[in-house]
C-alpha cells in the first residue's frame, strides 16, 4: 500500500454535496487508504472558505485554481450548479486531468456529446457521480436480479418522493435548482439521472422511446417543474418514472417485475416475491407467491450519501488505471441526458411519444 500512487485532486464547487459528501469521504480515504488527497478547493463564494479543511488551498475562481495548481493535479471534482459542469469539466480534460462530475453530466445533449468526445480525444477519464448504484439496497436488488430468481425483468416503477428541492448553501443561491438558468431544468434534470441509470441496468439497455408530462406547482415563483412523470420503453420492457418535490415526505419506492417474480423496495424495506410454479395449476386464474421480507440499511435519509462515495470512487480509480475512456458509467450519463432532454421535448409537444437513439457519441 505504501507504494501506491496518491491521486491529487481539486474540487470546484463547494456546496452541500461536496462539503458534506465528497470532502468527508476523501478525508476518510486519505486517512485509511492514502490513495487520494484534495489539495485545492474552489467556490465562487469567498465565504465558503470557512468549511474548507486546514491545509487545503482555497480559490474563488476555477481558472485561477487550474492555472496555479495544474502541475500537482491528477483529477478535478466538478460539483458546481449543473449549468457550469460542461465548461469546467471540458477545461479540466483539455488540461490533461481526469474528471469526476456530479450529475447531471451536462444540461444538453450537444454538450454531453462534446464533453465525451473531448475525454476520448484527450485520453482522460470522464466519470459521473451515479451514487445510487452504490446504495446497499440497490446492491441487494442487483444480487437478486443477477441470481435469476425473478427471471428477466420486464417492468419497473421508480417513485422518488421529496418534500422540497435540495437546498443550496446560504452564501450563494439556496434555490438555484428551481432556476433553469443555473439548473438546466427542474426535478427531471436534477434527479432524473438516478432513476434512469438504474432502469438501464435492470432492463439491460437504453430506452427506445419516451412519453412524458410534468407540472410546476410553484409557478410563477420558479420556472422549472417540481413533478415529472415519464414512461420509457425498452426492447425488453418498460419503466415508469415519477419524481416529486411536493410529496411531503422523503422516500423511494421501487418495483421490479420479472418473468418469475418481483421485488418491491420501500426505502430500506425489501419484499421479494417468487411465483410458485405448479403445472397442475397452470390454467388457474390464481397466482401463488412465495414471499420474503428483509431490511437493508442504506441511509436514504442522509442526502449527502457520504457512505456510498467510496464504492463509486473505486470505480473511478479503476477506470483511470485501465485507461477506460469510454467507460460504462459515462455511456450511462450520456443516455441519461438524452432521455431527460427527449422527455422535455415530449412535454413541450403535448406529451407525444418520441423515439430515442441508442448511438453512443464516439469520435
Amino acid at each position: 500500500m505504501e507504494n501506491q500512487k496518491i491521486l491529487k485532486g481539486a474540487i470546484v464547487g463547494f456546496g452541500f454535496i461536496s462539503s458534506k459528501g465528497h470532502m468527508p469521504a476523501y478525508a476518510d480515504r486519505f486517512k485509511n487508504l492514502r490513495d487520494v488527497e484534495i489539495i485545492a478547493i474552489c467556490d465562487i463564494c469567498p465565504e465558503r472558505i470557512s468549511d474548507v479543511p486546514d491545509g487545503v488551498r482555497f480559490y474563488s475562481d476555477y481558472q485561477e485554481l487550474l492555472a496555479k495548481e495544474i502541475d500537482g493535479l491528477d483529477f478535478l471534482d466538478v460539483s458546481t450548479h449543473a449549468a457550469d459542469h460542461y465548461k469546467i469539466a471540458k477545461m479540466g480534460l483539455e488540461l490533461g486531468l481526469h474528471v469526476l462530475c456530479e450529475k447531471p453530466l451536462t444540461t444538453s445533449i450537444a454538450e454531453a456529446k462534446d464533453l465525451i468526445q473531448t475525454a476520448i480525444t484527450c485520453k482522460r477519464v470522464l466519470f459521473p457521480c451515479h451514487n445510487y448504484k452504490h446504495a446497499p439496497v440497490v446492491n441487494a436488488i442487483r444480487e437478486v436480479v443477477e441470481s435469476g430468481k425473478i427471471g428477466k425483468v420486464k417492468a419497473i416503477t421508480l417513485n422518488t418522493f421529496r418534500n422540497t428541492h435540495a437546498i443550496g448553501t446560504k452564501e450563494w443561491m439556496p434555490d438555484w435548482r428551481r432556476h433553469k438558468e443555473y439548473s438546466g431544468g427542474g426535478i427531471a434534470m436534477d434527479h432524473g439521472s438516478h432513476s434512469l441509470y438504474l432502469t438501464f441496468e435492470w432492463l439491460g439497455g437504453y430506452p427506445k422511446s419516451v412519453t412524458a408530462s410534468s407540472q410546476n406547482f410553484s409557478f410563477p415563483k420558479y420556472d422549472t417543474e417540481d413533478n415529472f412523470s415519464a414512461v420509457y420503453e425498452f426492447e425488453s420492457g418498460f419503466a415508469n418514472v415519477h419524481l416529486s418535490w411536493t410529496a411531503g415526505v422523503r422516500k423511494v419506492i421501487y418495483t421490479l417485475q420479472g418473468e418469475k417474480g418481483a421485488i418491491t423496495v420501500d426505502d430500506d424495506q425489501v419484499q421479494l416475491a417468487i411465483l410458485h410454479s405448479d403445472e397442475n395449476e397452470s390454467s388457474s386464474h390464481k397466482a401463488m407467491w412465495n414471499n420474503e421480507f428483509y431490511s437493508v440499511t442504506s441511509d436514504w435519509m442522509d442526502s449527502s450519501h457520504v457512505s456510498w462515495f467510496n464504492s463509486m470512487f473505486d470505480k473511478f480509480k479503476t477506470a483511470i488505471d485501465q485507461n477506460d475512456f469510454e467507460n460504462k458509467e459515462i455511456m450511462d450519463a450520456y443516455f441519461c441526458i438524452q432521455s431527460i432532454m427527449k422527455a422535455y421535448e415530449s412535454i413541450e409537444n403535448n406529451s407525444i411519444k418520441l423515439s430515442l437513439e441508442n448511438n453512443f457519441p464516439r469520435i
